[in-house]
């Protein structure tokens, strides 16, 4: 017998709400929960959960935190537990060009990362501002320190560190845009981190949805998720794909 079903539970974590720092509210949020469950020949579960928060004090001043969950397992074997939280303080975001601080935290099962943080600071490029249409650039410079379970590594110079650091440069685009009146509604964000000191060492990661209006505060979605990261642990692979169905809820 198979049994194929989403998994819905009311869990506050997002990272990928698309929530604009550059709203008048001054506080918003948005609740994403995606999965997959399979039981029989096949035993699948898949869990991420997602909340993006915004908190606007002032007209020049708006917090910003992303959090985001996600389970994985197969035959009841867990193959993913992360967490990733995103904080950012922005300075008059309704600016066309504006300021930014942020900091990091995650962590990552399948990649053996303990615990990986970052912080630092940037500008936001709002190249189209529309109601229907978002379209924005950013480029920011951070320092980073990553802590491993295990000391092998595919680039062998690394060998024998559990805890890499490095500053980085990262540049981001992001956008959203509502299409045929608003039925479906296209975002994404993609960022690009070479470090600034190892050549070797790059990270790549490309999120993109599609949410379909079921009424006012929620919609059906579809996400889909690659990350690549240059080192990792030895016979480990270097990119990650992950494609996930289930609501977003707009609260």
């Amino acid at each position: 017998m198979r049994k194929i079903c989403f998994v819905l539970f009311l869990f506050p974590f997002s990272l990928f709400a698309q929530i604009n720092e550059s709203d008048t509210l001054k506080l918003k949020s948005n609740l994403s929960l995606t999965g997959f469950w399979q039981e029989g020949n096949v035993e699948t579960l898949i869990f991420r959960g997602k909340m993006d928060l915004s908190f606007k004090p002032s007209k020049s001043l708006v917090f910003k935190t992303q959090n985001a969950y996600l389970y994985q397992e197969f035959f009841k074997r867990k193959a993913d537990e992360d967490i990733f939280s995103r904080n950012f303080i922005y300075f008059k975001p309704e600016n066309k060009v504006y300021p930014f601080l942020l900091g990091f935290v995650s962590t990552n099962f399948r990649r053996k990362i303990d615990l990986r943080y970052f912080v630092g600071a940037g500008a936001t490029w709002q190249i189209i501002r529309q109601k229907n249409h978002l379209l924005k650039f950013a480029l920011s410079g951070e320092y980073e320190e990553t802590n491993f379970a295990l000391t092998n590594f595919n680039e062998n110079e690394y060998d024998g560190k559990k805890s890499i650091s490095t500053w980085r440069t990262t540049a981001w685009i992001l956008g959203k845009h509502h299409l045929f009146d608003n039925k479906m509604i296209f975002s994404y964000e993609s960022y690009l981190q070479p470090s600034v000191e190892q050549n070797n060492n790059l990270r790549w990661q490309v999120e993109a949805s599609l949410d379909f209006p079921i009424w006012k505060f929620l919609n059906f979605r579809i996400n889909y998720l690659y990350t690549f990261e240059k080192i990792v642990i030895e016979k480990q692979k270097q990119e990650d794909k992950i494609l996930t169905f289930g609501i977003n809820l707009k609260i």
